[in-house]
């Protein structure tokens, strides 16, 4: 009957144990913001970057990491082309100075095969930036995924 009993309070303990960890793990859940850009206005441009540092910063004051998306689509692609972006340096510069946390600038396909052919040449995509498949559909999954969203 012991046994029983401490078999009982074990498993009872493994479960306290697991749930303890979960809960812990949920509240250390990281931060994660999507930026849409969409326009070829270096004030646009300049001020989702300002909104990434600042979120950035806020984080590494308390201690804690967050993952940031600048996602552009339609004119906004300007902001990571290699030809064009007005903010060149300033990405440059986020990439570097982001560590723990993490940031990405996606650049949308669907835009840039446009631009490519209105354009007739290739559209080159600055190198600290990653290439979706679509712009909308990346911020729609992703805010789906349970990433936070804002358009500066």
């Amino acid at each position: 009957m012991r046994t029983g009993f401490h078999r009982t309070a074990a498993v009872a303990l493994a479960s306290l144990t697991l749930v303890s960890v979960a809960l812990a793990a949920d509240t250390k859940a990281q931060h994660r913001l999507l930026i849409q850009v969409d326009q070829n206005d270096p004030a646009v441009m300049n001020l989702a970057l300002n909104n990434a540092t600042n979120v950035i910063e806020h984080y590494r004051s308390r201690g804690q990491e967050v993952a940031v998306d600048v996602v552009t689509y339609g004119p906004g692609l300007h902001m990571l082309r290699a030809d064009t972006s007005p903010v060149q340096d300033r990405i440059k510069q986020l990439k570097n100075v982001a560590f723990p946390s993490r940031i990405q600038f996606s650049a949308c396909n669907v835009t840039r095969e446009g631009m490519e052919k209105k354009e007739g040449h290739p559209i080159d995509i600055m190198s600290d930036a990653v290439v979706v498949p679509s712009g909308v559909i990346h911020l729609m999954e992703s805010q789906e995924a349970g990433w936070s969203y804002i358009r500066p």
